[in-house]
């Protein structure tokens, strides 16, 4: 067993081969009072608080098992360990996928990505994981093997365990094997972009969208450095303040239309499209699309502060334009249909804890919003509060599901909202 993590404070790492092995780890650290931090993929151990006391990584790179695939029923089961890009091939032997856009495929588990719950641009369609799993496996803090939910898509009996899991970020317990309900692969899909003039023009655009008869599988504003001279969205910027991006998805003569029909509302408002993609094309600006929170970044120096913002849709452009205000240099995705942005902000390292409650998290506020960070320059270590926000009304409610699964406080202690013991 060795250390793998530079993030967490790992004294060693254990690779358990089965998920029984999964809880007798469990159980030996539950009785020596030795702090667990599962570990995934790897894509996302500086998400969250950094803790503070030394204990055991758990990997689950030994759970690669998949366990069922009835096809015909939509659901397929899989132990954590399986990565994103490993179900993603799975699925395609059988025209099927799990619609949600996941970055560093390649590495990032199935376990990891339930835990933290990331999505892309596709939410604005098909929904979140939250969206997608019916059934959970997981281990508690006692390490007790538990479940919710089953293989049937329709299974509404007991407490919602899977929605209480997905993006607790593994403090509640340590998930071993998840059932997905998954979607038919559509025939095609195709992308349309044009240029955004000034924030009341994308607001009067975003509100065209919410009418239209069209169905996008994506709306994404694009604003930001960041975007301004990549190819595949068109020419580069010479004014304007990004852009606006928008996919569809479906048989080739639905795709055909959507696009027809938006380009048409388009014209009606004086705006010509800058690009349209499809075929291989379309593959690519997706996957960059769905890579922004890990993609290399602008300058050589430090990394940024990744922050994600959930505003309602209606507040995404003005919460933008003040964000600009704030840091003229931040590089900006919005899920616009959605209300979820992610910025890019260039504060410099040691200002940037400051600047963020002092500028940003107002904005937020303002909006009637919440906002977390999702990673941060390294060397920094914000506290809970700066990571997650202020603790709100439900605290105490969270703290008493804390205690019951796990209550000796030793997965993850210290990254999630709930105080380190």
């Amino acid at each position: 067993m060795t250390a793998i993590s530079p993030i967490l404070p790992l004294t060693d790492t254990a690779t358990p081969a089965d998920q029984a092995a999964v809880a007798e780890i469990v159980r030996s650290a539950a009785a020596a009072g030795t702090p667990l931090y599962p570990i995934g993929g790897g894509t996302s151990l500086d998400y969250g608080a950094h803790p503070a006391r030394p204990g055991l990584g758990l990997s689950l790179a030994g759970l690669t098992r998949i366990v069922d695939y009835p096809a015909r029923d939509l659901t397929i089961t899989i132990e954590a360990g399986v990565t994103i890009a490993e179900l993603a091939a799975h699925l395609a032997g059988e025209r099927q996928r799990l619609p949600v856009d996941i970055p560093q495929a390649g590495r990032a588990t199935v376990g990891g990505a339930v835990a933290t719950n990331p999505s892309g641009p596709r939410r604005y369609r098909w929904g979140t994981l939250r969206d997608c799993v019916i059934g959970i496996r997981a281990v508690d803090g006692l390490g007790t093997t538990f479940s919710g939910g089953g293989r049937v898509v329709k299974n509404a009996a007991g407490y919602d365990l899977c929605r209480l899991l997905i993006g607790s970020l593994g403090t509640l317990g340590v998930i071993t094997q998840v059932t997905f309900m998954v979607k038919p692969m559509p025939e095609t899909s195709a992308l349309t972009a044009c240029e955004v003039a000034d924030f009341e023009a994308a607001e009067r655009l975003l509100a065209d969208l919410v009418r239209t008869e069209t169905l996008p599988a994506a709306i994404e504003l694009l604003v930001g450095p960041a975007w301004r001279s990549e190819p595949l969205l068109g020419p580069p910027l010479a004014s304007g303040i990004g852009r606006l991006v928008v996919g569809f998805e479906g048989t080739q003569p639905e795709v055909d239309w959507m696009i027809g029909e938006l380009h048409q509302q388009w014209q009606h408002s004086g705006i010509s499209p800058s690009a349209t993609h499809a075929g291989a094309e379309a593959s690519l600006l997706w996957d960059h699309l769905t890579e922004f929170p890990a993609d290399p970044l602008e300058t050589d120096g430090p990394a940024p502060w990744l922050a994600e913002i959930r505003v309602l849709p209606s507040q995404t452009a003005g919460c933008i334009q003040r964000l600009l205000e704030a840091d003229p240099a931040c590089s900006i995705q919005a899920h616009a249909g959605s209300g979820v942005i992610l910025a890019r902000l260039w504060f410099k390292p040691e200002q940037g804890v400051e600047l963020v409650e002092a500028r940003v998290r107002p904005i937020v506020a303002a909006a009637g919003g919440s906002m977390i960070l999702l990673s941060h320059p390294a060397g920094v270590q914000p506290d809970r509060c700066t990571v997650w926000g202020p603790p709100g009304n439900g605290q105490q409610v969270m703290q008493a599901i804390k205690d019951q699964f796990d209550p000796q406080g030793i997965l993850n202690p210290g990254r999630f909202i709930f105080p380190s013991r």
